[in-house]
């Protein structure tokens, strides 16, 4: 038979390759943001808003309908707190 070795119930050998594999999954994800922190870097060294960056990434992760909805909530609120001038409507 080829029973995997268990230890309180528990394969020993899944257990090791699940830990390893995550612990690779982090060092890679390690080096990738060390990375995204460089570009970023270089975008800021060249007289770009980084802010701005991100905002945009974050908005392009979004499809249509729900960027919209967010412009529309956040023009809402601008509108509310007085942040947004006021449109006179055309006679």
């Amino acid at each position: 038979m080829n029973k995997k070795p268990k230890a309180g119930g528990v394969a020993v050998e899944q257990l090791k390759s699940i830990i390893g594999r995550v612990e690779k999954l982090e060092e890679e994800k390690s080096g990738i943001s060390a990375d995204i922190r460089d570009v970023f870097a270089e975008a800021k060294g060249n007289g770009f808003d980084t802010k701005a960056i991100r905002t945009i990434i974050k908005m392009r992760k979004m499809d249509a309908s729900e960027r919209e909805e967010q412009e529309t909530i956040l023009d809402t609120y601008l509108h509310a707190l007085g942040m947004l001038p006021e449109f006179e409507e055309a006679a």
